[in-house]
């Protein structure tokens, strides 16, 4: 990587290096990516546990910029089992977006990229590497097999069509075939009635700035829930709205899970929604998993320095504390990140090896895993 100035600028021909460089880089891999009638057995593969609807292993997407590069999912592994709900939480830019967004092939490209990893998402009579599939096959997959409920309704609906031709579009597109518009229609007022809207008729015909958040979050919802996916990608689906509605869009994702089948990957900051709705979580910092398990396991014995940390910094119910805790430091340089542990420099629990390689991962529990170097010290390992 080009050397910074003392500041922290980089000078213009630097980052014209940078970029020139990064450039060879993406152009090599879209090169792969847009080739035609890629054969199947280039991306068809096996699940290492056909319980699990999908397994990431080993993922690093990265972005290309003219600062750099910035590894934002580096190295992540968790699996997402059928029928169950994974927790996925971190702090702003840790990579649960972005780990998402690799599911979905929905990177802002070419700078986003999948560089490494397999994504393996179980589809019943096939297994797809998501990471190898083209664009083509990727169009059947989103929206039908995988869905996702975006951030910020607002922004992810179009303002200038109304809310019923949205929803039918993804009908249409995926689970369209021999049916009237009649028949998607019919569709349509029953997905909104499902999500808990009364006046479904009326919405039909709404616009989304006619609409309350709460009320374009289950909108959302319903796009998401169109086909009946076998995954739903929830990314903080209750932000910025009262915790009334919140709790409703809870208890409306936890009732159509069970009622469909599906499998959840819930991501967001809210260790309380998280303590309600996972079975599964995922601790994830500066783009990779530093902790995982059972949501007993998290809550119950939380491991990792950061977890740990995560934890004292809600507040709780019936104790009165003057000042709420707050890790100290703030996270590393995306660009420049160093070669120990990533949480080393705001950790207060450092031992010996602590200044050593970043850690591997220690088996706590059959579901519990941690990457920190306490855990090796006490299981013998170097």
């Amino acid at each position: 990587m080009a050397k910074k100035k003392a500041e922290g600028y980089l000078s213009a021909k630097e980052s014209r290096q940078i970029s020139k460089r990064n450039r060879k880089i993406t152009d090599e891999l879209e090169k792969k990516r847009k080739r035609k009638n890629v054969p199947e057995s280039e991306y068809v593969t096996k699940m290492h546990d056909p319980k699990n609807a999908v397994e990431f292993d080993n993922l690093h997407t990265y972005f290309f910029t003219d600062t750099g590069t910035v590894k934002s999912v580096d190295g992540v592994s968790f699996e997402v089992p059928i029928g169950k709900t994974v927790g996925i939480v971190g702090e702003s830019g840790c990579g649960k977006s972005v780990t998402s967004l690799s599911l979905m092939q929905l990177l802002q490209r070419p700078q986003g990229q999948i560089v490494e990893g397999e994504i393996r998402l179980n589809l019943g009579d096939k297994v797809y590497d998501i990471a190898k599939t083209p664009q083509e096959k990727m169009q059947n997959i989103r929206g039908n097999m995988v869905s996702m409920i975006f951030q910020e309704p607002m922004t992810s609906l179009n303002p200038v069509f109304r809310i019923g031709r949205q929803i039918e579009e993804v009908i249409e597109l995926h689970d369209g075939e021999g049916k009237s518009k009649e028949d998607i229609k019919a569709r349509t007022i029953e997905l909104l009635e499902m999500v808990g809207i009364a006046n479904s008729e009326g919405v039909y015909k709404m616009y989304p700035h006619e609409l309350s958040g709460g009320m374009r979050q289950r909108v959302m919802i319903a796009i998401a829930l169109a086909c009946n996916p076998r995954i739903i990608i929830a990314d903080e689906p209750t932000t910025a709205l009262d915790v009334t509605i919140q709790a409703q869009i809870l208890d409306l994702l936890r009732n159509l899970k069970d009622k469909i089948n599906s499998s959840i990957m819930l991501i967001t900051h809210d260790l309380g929604v998280i303590a309600e709705m996972a079975d599964y979580i995922v601790v994830m910092y500066a783009g990779r998993v530093v902790e995982k398990g059972t949501a007993e396991e998290i809550f119950e014995h939380p491991s990792h320095p950061y977890t740990i940390g995560l934890m004292a910094s809600k507040p709780v119910v019936g104790k009165k504390v003057d000042k709420l805790y707050s890790i100290p430091g703030k996270v590393p340089n995306p660009v420049d990140m160093p070669n120990y542990c990533y949480f080393k420099d705001r950790c207060e629990m450092c031992v010996g090896p602590c200044a050593g390689d970043y850690p591997p991962e220690i088996s706590l529990s059959e579901t519990h895993k941690v990457s920190c170097y306490r855990y090796c010290e006490e299981k013998g390992e170097k």
